[in-house]
């Protein structure tokens, strides 16, 4: 924005020079040729007119030059800019899933070696996703599945009772998608509901994909309704608006006791 700033106050001065040419001329017509009326270029030769006419159709060039390389700039500006917040939009997602586990981790070590060492592949893998995988504009939605299970039986494996968790899939396996939308859905149905019940939790998942969009459902119970417009949600609704701009369409619902979320990614 700053190259913008000085190209612009260099473009200012050279159209304030170009307009002060006319008015010059015109001012040494009527004052040294003292002509009563006076026609821009009209008492010169044609050559001299044919030059001056050279010089402003040049300028003009120049400037439709400037312009468009302007516009190429700001643009790629935004570009860049829109890739350095949804880099740091992913760099946001779940990050106290990933403490709490390695909280569990260590508590467990010394109780269960075997299910820690299981705990630790587990984590390893959804850490290596996040971290490359993430870094991908679009993966395909078999990996996001894989990804979204993982989190699923860490999640099991964390807790000391029993909870049931149904994720239905019907989806083409080849289909892209961006990464790491549907996980911050998840991770609010865990935090919100499983964490807060003692007994009969439950998660139901529904993603599925046609020719036109994927659409993905979640429900849980929950005993006590926390605030759900976390730093979570904020980024996902910002990753929506910058990826799928006018083709989405994010809802939420809730009774007293079960809550509901559905995101459609449309014209995919």
């Amino acid at each position: 924005m700053i190259a913008v700033k000085r190209n612009l106050k260099w473009v200012v001065i050279a159209l304030l020079t170009i307009g002060v040419i006319p008015v010059m001329i015109t001012v040494y017509e009527v004052i040294f040729t003292k002509n009563k009326s006076v026609v821009f270029l009209g008492n010169y030769h044609p050559k001299v007119a044919l030059i001056v006419i050279c010089y402003y159709v040049l300028l003009l060039c120049l400037g439709i030059v400037w312009l468009i390389r302007q516009i190429i700039f700001i643009t790629k500006l935004k570009s860049e800019k829109t890739k350095a917040e949804l880099m740091l939009l992913k760099s946001q997602v779940s990050p106290h899933f990933f403490f709490n586990m390695l909280n569990n981790l260590y508590g467990l070590v010394a109780k269960d070696s075997r299910k820690a060492q299981e705990l630790i592949l587990k984590l390893s893998d959804m850490m290596r996703y996040s971290i490359y995988e993430g870094e991908k504009e679009i993966v395909k939605i078999q990996e996001e599945i894989d990804f979204l299970k993982n989190y699923i039986e860490l999640h099991k494996m964390r807790y000391h009772k029993h909870i049931t968790v149904d994720f239905n899939c019907d989806v083409d396996e080849n289909r892209k998608v961006v990464p790491l939308l549907f996980i911050i859905l998840l991770e609010n149905a865990f935090k919100h509901g499983v964490e807060n019940l003692r007994q009969n939790a439950y998660i139901k998942m529904n993603l599925t994909t046609s020719q036109n969009e994927i659409s993905f459902a979640i429900e849980n119970n929950y005993e006590k309704m926390d605030n759900q417009s976390g730093i979570g949600l904020k980024n996902l609704k910002r990753r929506l608006e910058l990826i799928y701009p006018n083709q989405h369409d994010l809802t939420f619902s809730k009774t007293e006791s079960v809550y509901q979320a559905r995101l459609i990614l449309k014209q995919l």
